[in-house]
């Protein structure tokens, strides 16, 4: 269980850093085709938004932070909580949010399904 809960914490940590850089091959890799992206104001966004959003700077982050971070594993499911305190690239604003991501273990390896954040 801890191995489990481990590698779902490199996964959260992994798509962390992958937004902060853009990084479309890490992304891709990172985010389920089923994804849905929920935002603080309510729009939604697929995987290639999301993805797409980020790789073109059209929205993005200088600094992210994670806090409070706790996880809960259901079956083939992670449910992860925590505190998300953000620096936007575009305009320096900051906002800090409160998260729930739903990641799926697809042969061993973790892949964001579904995030919704509010503000906090």
């Amino acid at each position: 269980m801890a191995q489990d809960t481990n590698s779902v914490a490199a996964a959260v940590e992994s798509l962390r850093k992958s937004m902060i850089e853009g990084d479309r091959a890490t992304l891709n890799g990172l985010v389920a085709d089923e994804l849905t992206y929920g935002h603080s104001s309510a729009r939604l966004e697929t995987k290639s938004e999301f993805v797409e959003s980020l790789v073109s700077g059209k929205s993005g982050f200088s600094k992210i932070d994670l806090s409070n971070q706790a996880i809960k594993l259901v079956d083939n499911l992670a449910l992860v909580t925590h505190n998300f305190a953000g620096v936007r690239k575009a305009d320096g604003s900051t906002m800090n949010l409160a998260i729930l991501t739903v990641w799926i273990d697809r042969g061993g390896k973790w892949q964001l399904l579904a995030r919704q954040g509010t503000k906090r």
